[in-house]
């Protein structure tokens, strides 16, 4: 039997691959597929396959090697007449990928199911979901993306869900699926709590900061963030991070709202540490229902106090918890924010949030998935080996 993390990476990781299939990309924003694939490199190569790139050139594939074990690619197609087309090349690459970079035992994870259609010809030892988000739900989804979604469940030998409330959506959908919650990095983001020097773009931008970080797009509740910034002219708003499938004329535009646009995971808390308050001003809509913030533990872990709508996966636990505030309408937000701005000691919260994080860390998760992993992998070889002993 497997008995610890350093059995399970020897024994289970070191001469297999992995093929993850994702709809984000690597360099995009820093977020949970980025922690856990790049301590899955520390142990065996893992091939990080994007989303194709569309051009008006001849098909090529871009690996570039971000360490020794950690490679993205990207496929670039030449402009195809019709969807089945774009899934013969893709398969294409996909098999060529595994020649090129002798590509023998691996296992295949997923975070989209719109990469099944070509890679159904792939033979894996192992099939990962992991389901972090709703994706159906959000805006431009494939109509199709649903019928996947099942077909993904059926293939999967098991499943991940990036919080409780997704999770409790999907466990009927899967016989061996696990909940694993937003993590932590607590060094990276504790760094805030002694940094004093403000980021260039930030420094001339007077207090009380409330600041955000992280996808500006259907997500994020313009209305909220407009109303309490007209209704508080001193009170500054920093957020940080793109803006994607929204028009961004429909953004607030007041003198008290800065969009500084993304910034690298490495700089974030030096932005967080010149906030007052760091605010979670997400929409309550289809495309919030499922959804489990990273930034809730981070801002945490920075030492921020934090203001979130009243988003599922933030209210249990966290707001349940009294760690952090929960606002669903303009009024209630600054009326939290007035009663956190006219604190003059936080240590007790500090000391409450610190114990409530404690254990709470991207490693942690990663080598509990690990488990689950081996333990399936087990489990199929079991059963597998009694299918054949019952034929001898």
């Amino acid at each position: 039997m497997i008995k610890n993390i350093e059995e399970v990476s020897c024994a289970f990781l070191h001469d297999v691959d992995l093929l993850c299939f994702s709809h984000l990309r690597w360099g995009f924003v820093f977020q949970r597929p980025n922690h856990l694939l790049s301590r899955f490199s520390k142990h065996q190569r893992v091939f990080f396959i994007e989303e194709p790139i569309f051009h008006d050139a001849a098909d090529k594939i871009h690996i570039e090697n971000y360490n020794d074990n950690l490679y993205v690619v990207t496929p670039h197609l030449q402009h195809r007449p019709n969807g089945e087309e774009v899934v013969s090349g893709l398969q294409k690459m996909v098999s060529s990928l595994l020649l090129q970079m002798q590509v023998n035992r691996f296992f295949s994870w997923y975070y989209t199911p719109m990469a099944l259609p070509f890679t159904e010809h792939l033979n894996p030892e192992l099939v990962v979901y992991d389901c972090m988000d709703e994706l159906s739900a959000f805006k431009f989804a494939p109509p199709e993306l649903t019928q996947f979604e099942k077909q993904l469940f059926a293939k999967a030998d098991i499943v991940f869900t990036g919080g409780h409330s997704i999770y409790e959506s999907k466990k009927n959908a899967h016989h061996n699926i696990f909940p694993f919650p937003s993590s932590i990095d607590k060094a990276h983001f504790g760094k805030a709590r002694k940094i004093r020097k403000d980021p260039e773009d930030q420094k001339a931008i007077p207090h009380p900061r409330f600041g955000f970080f992280g996808v500006i797009d259907e997500r994020f509740d313009i209305e909220l963030i407009d109303a309490v910034a007209n209704a508080k002219p001193d009170w500054q708003f920093v957020l940080l991070g793109p803006v994607v499938k929204i028009d961004p004329a429909t953004l607030p535009r007041h003198a008290n709202v800065h969009y500084l646009g993304g910034k690298k995971y490495e700089e974030l808390p030096n932005y967080l540490a010149g906030w007052e308050i760091a605010i979670i001003p997400f929409a309550i809509n289809e495309s919030t229902r499922f959804i489990s913030p990273t930034k809730t533990p981070e801002y945490l872990a920075a030492g921020k106090p934090v203001i979130s709508t009243p988003i599922r996966d933030v209210v249990s636990p966290y707001g349940n918890n009294k760690l952090v505030h929960i606002a669903s309408n303009a009024e209630e937000f600054i009326a939290a924010a007035e009663a956190e701005l006219a604190k003059k000691r936080r240590s007790s919260w500090v000391k409450k949030v610190d114990e409530f994080l404690e254990g709470n860390s991207w490693d942690r998760t990663w080598s509990q998935m690990v488990r689950n992993m081996a333990a399936t992998l087990e489990q199929n070889t079991s059963v597998k080996k009694a299918k054949e002993g019952a034929y001898v």
